[in-house]
């Protein structure tokens, strides 16, 4: 099947997506400059520069009026206004899709989803940034999730996100895709725990 005419073409490229648990905070987030990153709604107050926003949920979009201040690509499952790109999401499957591309697996949440997406865009180093999959220390770093529609994360959905990641970490070796952790305290164990700063230094994106 033909590619969404708006699909980004990352091809052989490292990217970063940061998503909000409470981790991100204590991360160097502009580090990520240059780079291309994925902000999970909210995250990109903190990285503005960011390829793409993407997030699932309609009501993020409608309370955010479709975000019309940012220009990059806007990606959701359920889009506000025109601006805003949509993708079809299989909520039957917890795992990585990549057959067709602009089907994605759920995962039950942006982060998951987001990740399936620069998949299928071809990258092929993909650094995971404030994916804590708890609240041990909190929801997320800017608070509660406001807003009409919307809802915090309780256990039973962080313990659905670590089964789906865990998965997805046995279907990225078969995929020939390095994902790496640089949330500083997370409870996603499945994908190796690196610092931001090790990371770029690895993959030559420090500027070094």
């Amino acid at each position: 099947m033909a590619r969404p005419d708006w699909f980004l073409d990352w091809t052989g490229e490292a990217c970063a997506i940061v998503a909000s648990g409470p981790s991100t905070r204590w991360v160097d987030i502009k580090a990520l400059e240059g780079i291309k990153t994925i902000a999970i709604k909210e995250n990109v107050d903190i990285c503005p520069w960011a390829e793409m926003v993407y997030g699932c949920d309609l009501a993020f979009w409608r309370n955010n009026d479709g975000l019309p201040g940012y220009r990059g690509l806007k990606v959701a499952y359920k889009s506000p206004c025109d601006e805003v790109k949509t993708i079809r999401i299989d909520k039957d499957q917890d795992r990585l899709l990549t057959d067709e591309p602009g089907l994605i697996g759920s995962g039950g949440n942006s982060g998951f989803q987001a990740l399936n997406l620069a998949i299928q865009f071809g990258a092929k180093r993909i650094l995971l940034v404030g994916f804590d999959v708890s609240d041990q220390h909190g929801v997320h770093w800017f608070g509660p999730a406001v807003g009409a529609g919307r809802a915090q994360p309780s256990e039973w959905n962080f313990k659905r996100w670590r089964v789906a990641f865990a998965m997805a970490a046995t279907q990225v070796r078969g995929l020939g895709v390095q994902v790496l952790n640089a949330s500083p305290f997370t409870s996603l164990t499945c994908f190796p725990k690196v610092t931001l700063e090790d990371a770029l230094k690895e993959w030559q994106l420090d500027g070094s």
